[in-house]
């Protein structure tokens, strides 16, 4: 597969294109309004100790409280994935608060068979103590920061964790051999009762200077934190350890031989990047290629175009096929559709083709727009029961790509995948957009029927009020439209049955579902005052 990182760097921005065989599968922002505080250590203070919740929340310094879990006081498990910790994938980290853990996995919380024991939280922080806390989960809607004891510092082949005690390596190195030659190399250089450490993926084929090297970067940062969350020189909340920057991350975490090319527009990133790799993998300085051309890097990939694309809920297949994905409160709906897409004979057929490719297309969609927690996707209804086995499998298959964890289960009865994405910031919609003042966020606005229904209910309200004799009514030019068309009759009546003498104007300024009741001859704007639902 080709991989290619894209790279756009402007005054007050950067975009991260991520590309798989010329396909765009992840978009990232940087930006200076944009909050980016996982991976970042605080020392914070116990606001709250909740045992019948088994959290606290922790003042960071944000505007929301931080929620502590009892579960993130634990050590992590021994073979964890290396995408688990907080500081090492920008788009990793430990799972929502309401009852899941890491990955979306069941909470530890309920203490079943082969579960850890989690300790009660109020044996361990008490209110008004001031902790050391590093964040894994951004704000994210009415939510607080989540935040966990279990520091830890990302290198591009290690993870130090200082209150850890052993030495795991990433399960995706499945090599038995390799997997124990890696944990007696990181065990010659890791001095006794410093910590523990995770072996990264990227890791595979390490050798014994890298190792070294990488351990007493991981041990001088702990070194410099440790010095700088001095409880009794220090008055919480305040941050003592930044993470690194989006690119910077993005380099360590993604960047390797996988990747074929990294191409940036910005000759200072250019540089930075250059000078990063120096230190960290000067095997892959020929890969990073400086664009020079005039067409803006994003126009010639054509991302840009994608972008335009990417919030609408529609998104087409190539058989005639389409996907809906509907973001909720809640979770993340996802539909799929034959549309136009009949086949030929076999219906079972057509609907294997679909729903195959929806799978695919699901997958790269719930990366690119970086859904997460709880999604529920509704295949079309299969009867082989190895029909529905291929297109789980090819589900699987794309979202084993995703850098962050997922989880999809069996389909059920009502031919539904229920899933869930480790989710640690607010979705690429929610980063980009705002609700529309139009609709109030809702997507919709009202037609202009229902429109007309709610002016001649605030215009039979004015009829009430001997104030008003004369009235201007703006409305949009869609609703001034509607009512030549459908109800021509509407103004003569409504100034008849309401005894005043009424005026018409379209304005385009207005929003399409609103209008405007203007007091004449004063030309004073009344519309709070008789508008009605």
């Amino acid at each position: 597969m080709k991989r290619e990182i894209i790279i756009n760097g402007g005054r007050r921005e950067t975009r991260v294109a991520i590309l798989e065989d010329e396909k765009l599968v992840e978009l990232l922002h940087d930006r200076p309004e944009i909050s980016r505080t996982v991976g970042n250590v605080y020392l914070g203070k116990v606001e709250a100790v909740l045992p019948g919740m088994q959290a606290a929340f922790v003042d960071i310094g944000a505007e929301k409280s931080a929620f502590l879990h009892a579960a993130d006081l634990l050590e992590p498990d021994e073979e964890d994935d290396d995408d688990a910790t907080s500081g090492g994938n920008d788009s990793g980290g430990s799972g929502g608060r309401g009852g899941r853990g890491r990955g979306g996995r069941p909470s530890r919380g309920r203490n079943g068979p082969g579960q850890r024991k989690i300790p009660n939280i109020q044996d361990h922080v008490q209110r008004g103590q001031n902790i050391l806390v590093q964040v894994t989960k951004e704000p994210i809607s009415t939510k607080g920061p989540r935040v966990t004891r279990q520091i830890s510092f990302a290198g591009r082949f290690l993870v130090f964790m200082p209150y850890a005690s052993r030495i795991g390596v990433s399960r995706k190195i499945d090599s038995r051999d390799e997997r124990t030659r890696l944990k007696k190399l990181v065990q010659q250089h890791l001095p006794k009762d410093s910590g523990g450490v995770i072996v990264r993926t990227v890791a595979r084929e390490m050798d014994d200077g890298q190792v070294k090297r990488e351990l007493k970067t991981l041990l001088n940062t702990w070194s410099k934190v440790n010095r700088k969350g001095n409880f009794a020189r220090l008055k919480a909340p305040v941050l003592v350890h930044r993470e690194a920057s989006l690119t910077s991350t993005l380099i360590r975490d993604t960047f390797s031989e996988k990747v074929d090319r990294l191409l940036v527009d910005s000759k200072q990133l250019y540089g930075e990047i250059q000078a990063y790799l120096r230190e960290l993998d000067p095997d892959l300085l020929d890969r990073v290629k400086h664009y020079r051309d005039a067409e803006p890097i994003f126009d010639k990939f054509g991302i840009e175009a994608e972008i335009q694309q990417l919030f609408r809920p529609r998104v087409d297949l190539p058989s005639g096929g389409y996907v809906i994905v509907e973001p909720t409160e809640a979770l993340v709906s996802i539909d799929v559709n034959t549309g136009r897409y009949t086949g030929r004979k076999d219906p079972e057929k057509t609907i294997l083709r679909t729903n195959l490719e929806a799978a695919s297309e699901i997958a790269r969609q719930i990366r690119l727009r970086d859904l997460g927690g709880i999604i529920v996707i509704d295949f079309i209804d299969m009867d082989s029961q190895g029909n529905r086995d291929k297109v789980l499998h090819e589900l699987r298959t794309n979202l084993g790509r995703d850098r962050a964890r997922t989880r999809a289960f069996q389909i059920s009865a009502l031919g539904l995948i229920e899933m869930t994405r480790q989710r640690v910031r607010p979705a690429l919609w929610d980063m980009m957009a705002a609700p529309c003042p139009a609709c109030d966020g809702s997507g919709k606005v009202f037609k202009p029927a229902v429109v007309i229904r709610r002016l001649e209910r605030s215009i039979r309200r004015v009829s009430h009020d001997d104030r008003e004799q004369r009235l201007t009514i703006r409305v949009h030019p869609e609703v001034a439209l509607y009512l030549m068309e459908e109800e021509p009759k509407f103004l003569r009546h409504l100034q008849r049955t309401a005894g005043l003498d009424i005026d018409l104007r379209d304005d385009p300024i207005i929003p399409m579902d609103e209008f405007r009741l203007v007091s004449q001859p004063a030309g004073r704007d009344v519309t709070e005052r008789y508008a009605v639902a």
